[in-house]
């Protein structure tokens, strides 16, 4: 089976304090640490264990700048075979339906059987792996948590659904999948696997090569600002015994017009 992963350099919020720049355009992005997304890395993971049980290959896309190329080589690391940056001037500013675009043409330079993102990243938009889907007219499940292959020509599937249900469907092949986290535990990346893959040549595509155009690349979404909400008021804490609290919180709602 040959599996596409596309992932994102984004911010890593774990160690980075995320401030709104003083223009109300973007967050302040100087001095920023970055990596992968959480999401695309647990999607690297699933297709390496795919291709372990199953046999096939794997190919990483990252659609970025120069510096897109460190998580490239990361999922290398892990165990990728190939890669592909999709990078150039004609990339900057798109918009969700933009990197679609690109990588519905990425996707088009070989026939994968099984593409994966992650659910969502750094914008929280949820709507690539949805685009691409569509574009490339294929199935698509979003939130995937579980697949097991079943034959060249379906998956078994389980995605989460709310109230903490799973819902288990059948998918037939070529599809997309947006995959969440903790469908499996990524694998440890250490320096010696980071070594070993850097000096690999990575091909860049432009768009020129993936032949595509600016008006395909044109957003269509016009991002107006960036602010962090100011904040209200601070909690009120009970204190008491169980009743107590309960009591207190129902006068609460009354008096707040809540309940009657």
């Amino acid at each position: 089976m040959d599996i596409l992963v596309c992932v994102k350099r984004v911010p890593d919020t774990s160690t980075n304090e995320i401030e709104v720049n003083d223009a109300g355009t973007d967050i302040e992005r100087d001095d920023l640490v970055y990596s992968i997304n959480e999401w695309d890395n647990y999607a690297v993971e699933e297709a390496l264990q795919i291709v372990d049980r199953v046999g096939g290959s794997v190919t990483v896309a990252a659609v970025g700048d120069e510096e897109s190329d460190e998580v490239l080589r990361r999922a290398m690391a892990m165990g990728v075979e190939n890669a592909m940056l999709l990078s150039g001037d004609a990339f900057a500013g798109l918009d969700g339906r933009g990197v679609a675009t690109v990588l519905q043409a990425a996707a088009k330079t070989k026939g994968f059987d099984l593409i994966l993102t992650g659910a969502q990243a750094d914008d929280g938009c949820a709507q690539v792996g949805g685009m691409l889907a569509a574009m490339l007219d294929q199935p698509f499940a979003s939130l995937v948590n579980m697949i097991e292959v079943e034959s060249d020509k379906t998956l078994k599937i389980g995605r989460e659904v709310e109230g903490g249900e799973q819902e288990i469907s059948r998918i037939e092949l070529p599809c997309v999948l947006s995959i969440q986290t903790g469908i499996n535990e990524p694998r440890y990346v250490g320096v010696r696997g980071i070594r070993k893959v850097a000096s690999v040549e990575i091909p860049t595509m432009d768009a020129a090569a993936l032949g595509l155009t600016a008006e395909a690349l044109a957003p269509q979404v016009e991002r107006l600002d960036y602010f962090t909400p100011e904040m209200g008021a601070g909690a009120e804490m009970f204190e008491g015994s169980t009743e107590e609290m309960i009591a207190k919180l129902i006068e609460m709602l009354k008096a707040k017009g809540g309940m009657k």
